[in-house]
């Protein structure tokens, strides 16, 4: 299998550091190459000339029979076997080798009856300075590399910086605060110039914006309908209460309180949707809580408590969460409808045929049923809402026996 790297690897500084860090290595090794080359070739240029020069004024005396000076002679022991091979072949040579330990610039040249007339220039000197070249080369480079490492962090960390902030801001959105903007101060400025993440935070603030107004507009529709409808709608009910009995008049009030029921939902969907709900916390025990609720809904549901907590919350919201879940475990169900009260969690499960695919992956969604269930889906719009307003978590699944199942998770401390 291919290995996995560490999830830290896939950040955009972690990627920049490494593409820096090989360019600059790259880059000191190509110039440390060059200069080293360079300055070689130079050194021991001048070294291989000084050994020529001196091999001529050596052979020139030994032609003439003088005496040889201490660093030159005929066939001399720390002569490299390679350039006197050269000079027996009647041609002259240069050549760096130690003698004891020392470098020394040989150079040789052919002589009477098969000798090698060869000197030796003392070549420590240049072995010192290309040494020393290295050395420097090794050093700046890494210097070098260090510095722009950081300055390139430091550049790079800056629009990382951004970026995250731009994405902590977009995912603020998406969780439903519309409020969020990234507020770039490049942004704000038309005649300044700007930068790809900076064009990114203008166009993301624009995007919300815009959302922010439509969805507002829709609210304030939602709310105005909702209370237009509730005058005209009292008036029906009284008209409705007036009838003669009978079945007709049976049906009419059903129509007209179904009406006043969808109106007062929408009316709370309206008010959920603002998100300037206020909560009324106080300390319940939610066995109890639970127990009421059901009890209170007027249908046969079955409450087990497995572990009993006392929990901060609201507790009128709460009750209506709970009554929603039941209420649509009871109607889009099958009996049994059991309520587990197991901590802080509270689930209410059903033994129907479950939750549409489209519930459980995205959540509930306001006029969406179906299968050819009744209703408007409001009642678990309203109960994930409620639930947001507590701070509680609301979750959506399918038993694996059948069944669906709603868990509510609400926020507890330990004492």
């Amino acid at each position: 299998m291919r290995p996995r790297l560490p999830s830290w690897t896939a950040s955009l500084t972690w990627k920049a550091a490494v593409f820096i860090t090989v360019m600059c290595c790259a880059l000191a090794a190509m110039l440390g190459a060059f200069v080293h080359v360079a300055v070689t070739g130079q050194t021991v240029g001048n070294a291989r000339e000084k050994a020529l020069a001196k091999l001529e004024d050596v052979t020139r005396l030994y032609e003439a029979g003088d005496r040889l000076p201490p660093d030159a002679g005929i066939d001399l022991a720390g002569l490299p076997g390679s350039l006197r091979d050269l000079a027996l072949q009647g041609k002259r040579g240069t050549m760096v080798a130690e003698d004891d330990g020392q470098p020394v610039m040989w150079a040789a040249g052919p002589a009477d009856s098969g000798q090698v007339v060869a000197v030796g220039v003392d070549y420590a000197q240049g072995a010192r300075t290309i040494e020393g070249l290295d050395r420097a080369i090794a050093v700046s480079s890494v210097l070098a590399i260090g510095t722009t490492l950081l300055i390139g962090a430091f550049g790079v960390t800056r629009v990382t910086r951004r970026l995250h902030q731009t994405a902590t801001v977009a995912r603020r959105i998406s969780a439903g605060d519309l409020d969020a903007r990234v507020e770039d101060p490049r942004t704000k400025d038309p005649g300044r110039a700007q930068d790809e993440v900076a064009t990114v935070a203008g166009a993301l603030d624009t995007m919300a914006a815009s959302l922010q107004g439509k969805l507002e507009s829709e609210q304030r529709f939602t709310a105005d309908v909702a209370h237009e409808l509730r005058t005209p709608l009292t008036g029906l009910h009284a008209a409705a209460e007036l009838l003669p009995p009978g079945r007709p008049a049976e049906m009419v009030r059903e129509r007209v309180q179904t009406m006043r029921t969808l109106t007062e939902d929408l009316l709370e969907i309206s008010r959920l949707d603002s998100r300037r709900e206020q909560v009324d916390l106080d300390t319940h025990a939610l066995g109890p809580l639970v127990e009421r609720t059901a009890q209170a809904s007027g249908t046969d549901t079955e409450v087990v408590v497995v572990r009993d907590v006392r929990v901060e919350t609201d507790r009128r919201r709460l009750e209506r969460v709970l009554g929603n879940l039941i209420a649509n475990a009871h109607k889009h169900g099958r009996a049994p409808v059991l309520v587990t009260v197991d901590g802080p969690v509270v689930s209410v499960r059903d033994h129907g045929d479950g939750y549409p695919d489209y519930l459980v992956e995205h959540g509930p969604q306001r006029f969406r049923t179906e299968g050819g269930a009744k209703g408007h889906g409001l009642g678990l719009t309203i109960a994930v809402g409620q639930a947001r307003v507590l701070g509680a978590q609301l979750d959506f699944a399918n038993a694996p026996e059948g069944g669906a199942v709603a868990r509510l998770t609400l926020p507890y401390e330990e004492a």
